[in-house]
C-alpha cells in the first residue's frame, strides 16, 4: 500500500498493461505506436504480441494438465519477426487422426528447437477458438 492508500503496481503489471494497450491500439501507448508505425507495421506488431500470448497460454494449459495432440509438420515458413529473439513462424501441421486436414498456425518457436518438415510436434486444443489449435512444442524439454 502506498502513502495515500493506493496500491502501487509492480513493473511487470505496468508493462503488461502497456503491452495490452499497444496490442489493442488503445490508450496513449497504443495510439502513439499506431501513429508512428503506420497500419502495416502496426498489424505486424499486433500479430507478434498475439503469438507471444498464445505461447503464454500454452504454458498455462500444460501446467493445468491439458491433453496434447501429436501432429506432423507439413511445412514451415519464416515471417521475419522475432519475439524475445525467438522466431515467429508460419507452421502448417497435420494432426494425427483419421483423415484430418492440415492446420495453419502462426507461432513463436525456440530458435534452439525449430521444427522441420516431417518432425512430430504437439498441439493443444485452443479453448478460446473451438476447433483451433495452439503449438505446444516438440515435447522435449531442453
Amino acid at each position: 500500500m502506498g502513502i495515500f492508500g493506493k496500491r502501487r503496481r509492480s513493473r511487470e503489471e505496468r508493462t503488461a498493461e502497456i503491452v495490452e494497450q499497444v496490442a489493442e491500439g488503445k490508450g496513449f501507448y497504443g495510439r502513439a505506436t499506431r501513429a508512428f508505425l503506420g497500419s502495416e507495421d502496426f498489424a505486424k506488431v499486433q500479430q507478434s504480441i498475439g503469438a507471444y500470448h498464445s505461447g503464454v497460454n500454452v504454458q498455462q494449459l500444460l501446467a493445468m494438465g491439458a491433453l496434447t495432440i501429436p501432429a506432423v509438420v507439413v511445412s514451415i515458413g519464416d515471417t521475419g519477426r522475432l519475439v524475445n529473439f525467438d522466431p515467429v513462424v508460419d507452421l502448417v501441421v497435420r494432426p494425427s487422426g483419421a483423415a484430418t486436414e492440415p492446420v495453419a498456425l502462426q507461432t513463436v518457436v525456440s530458435k534452439l528447437r525449430i521444427p522441420r518438415t516431417g518432425d512430430q510436434v504437439l498441439l493443444i486444443a485452443d479453448p478460446a477458438r473451438p476447433g483451433g489449435y495452439l503449438y505446444a512444442g516438440d515435447g522435449v524439454t531442453p
